[in-house]
């Protein structure tokens, strides 16, 4: 494989002044940047809708796109808005509730005058996508005639689905033009970044949210009780860094019942990802060796069980059906045995995060020196703090450690940092924008197991100051 660098970048963080980062100008002057800065990845968070939290890794739907990302100037230069009816708002970070409260409203207006003559391409649309986009859109129908309450607490009726939802699908026409808009804006986003020679990294989340489509519209894909209710939950267990463990909350699988349907619905998951993006990171990837599964009941992850995931059978399924697609391997944790040996049975690049390599261990597999070339490499991710907080708020002793491991005494650790991670034998680095513009811990995406405040930091352009360095950068280290 050849030697690449790439930046993430989630859409929401990039500039504009409509209150989160869109599909539109921006969007296609930061392909121009990483053009020019000899980035060859842009790796996105899950494209898909949020919902309560904020955050992409719990969605609604699986298979849908996010409606906020809609770039609205490009509908207001397809007739369907006017400049007075496209609120303007740059608070240099995504309010998600004023975002909410705001741009549905706004792509409503547009939707009705789009629906009085749908160009000839939206039937074909709703043709193609029938298989998923007809119980999403009656699904967020049902959810906005509930308040947007979960599923689980509709009438039985809705819940169970004994009766026609015809109405629903009928206020459901609204969802299916904004999963239009967004597949149509993203395709030519796509297709503008791969002819700059820029591939996409997305993001697959491996479990879905309870409260999704995939839930409700098909219940026999998890370990559910005749109410539906969860059996159990996913999460992990207590480890260094949690007395408690984590307790997800999502709903898991029924793997024997995947096994007997040959896995078709996760073949038609990564097909589905597979339009959107080049290369697919699969989140939790252990959880396709052994997962942890806790009963429904707790609030906390302290009992659980380890049960055998699908191993290779399910990749052995995928790549048959498409063609081994690329795949990146997170495969961060405490890992067991078995999940080591899956991913070297895939083949699939795994994940190296320099910010866990400094603990004095000279073979630490985190630290640049000990990177063989089939992995990726980063800084740190979405849920690390950015490079500079993390030094700034280790304490004298581990700062001296860092400064020691490295033999850098210098003022900048994290472009010390990125220097090495670009001179390794990674085939692959993607470093944070965040860690590119050196930015403190306010610019930090996500502090997993909490809620608010997350999910919402956003970029000036500032980044096209940097292009330069990191040509050379790139170009210095054969990337």
């Amino acid at each position: 494989m050849e030697r690449r660098a790439g930046v993430l970048m989630h859409i929401s963080s990039l500039p504009g002044n409509r209150g989160i980062g869109s599909m539109g100008k921006e969007a296609y002057e930061f392909v121009d940047f990483m053009a020019d800065a000899g980035l060859k990845l842009w790796q996105v968070l899950p494209l898909c809708p949020t919902s309560y939290g904020d955050s992409p890794y719990q969605s609604p739907s699986a298979l849908a796109g996010n409606p906020y990302f809609i770039d609205i100037d490009t509908l207001i230069a397809d007739g369907l808005l006017t400049e007075e009816e496209a609120p303007v708002y740059d608070m240099g970070y995504v309010d998600y509730e004023k975002v909410y409260n705001e741009r549905y409203d706004t792509l409503r207006k547009a939707f009705k005058r789009f629906i009085k003559t749908p160009p000839e391409d939206y039937a074909a649309f709703k043709k193609e996508n029938a298989f998923w986009l007809n119980d999403y859109a009656v699904f967020m129908a049902l959810k906005e005639a509930h308040g947007m309450q979960a599923w689980e607490t509709w009438e039985d009726e809705y819940r169970l689905r004994t009766v026609k939802l015809t109405k629903f699908a009928r206020a459901g026409e609204f969802h299916k033009f904004l999963q239009y808009e967004f597949f149509k804006q993203w395709a030519a986003l796509k297709a503008y970044a791969n002819s700059k020679g820029v591939s996409i990294v997305g993001d697959m989340p491996i479990y879905v949210a309870y409260d999704s489509v995939e839930v409700w519209g098909n219940p026999q894909l998890f370990k559910l009780n005749e109410d539906l209710s969860r059996k159990v939950v996913a999460g992990v267990p207590p480890d260094y860094f949690s007395a408690d463990g984590q307790l997800w909350g999502n709903p898991i699988y029924d793997w024997d019942h995947m096994k007997a349907t040959g896995y078709a619905w996760w073949v038609m998951r990564m097909r589905m990802a597979l339009k959107l993006y080049d290369i697919v990171r699969i989140d939790h990837f252990r959880a396709f060796a052994d997962y942890y599964e806790i009963p429904a009941d707790r609030t906390d992850a302290k009992v659980g069980d380890w049960r055998n995931g699908p191993g290779m059978e399910l990749f052995d399924t995928v790549n048959r059906e498409l063609d081994n697609p690329a795949i990146i391997a997170e495969d961060l944790g405490e890992l067991h045995d078995c999940v080591r040996e899956l991913v070297r049975q895939t083949g699939y690049p795994g994940m190296k995060i320099m910010q866990f390599s400094f603990d004095g261990d000279p073979h630490n597999d985190f630290y640049y020196t000990n990177y063989k070339p089939n992995c990726v490499a980063y800084t740190g991710t979405h849920d690390n703090d950015t490079t500079r907080g993390w030094f700034e708020s280790l304490d004298d002793r581990n700062k001296d450690l860092v400064r020691r491991t490295l033999g850098y005494y210098g003022d900048n650790i994290t472009w010390e940092i990125i220097e090495r991670l670009y001179s390794s034998a990674a085939d692959t680095v993607i470093i944070p924008m965040q860690d590119f513009l050196d930015l403190p811990t306010s610019a930090r995406m996500n502090i997993p197991s909490t809620l608010g405040g997350n999910w919402s930091w956003r970029s000036d352009a500032v980044w096209k100051d940097i292009k330069g360095t990191l040509r050379a950068l790139a170009e210095k280290n054969n990337r």
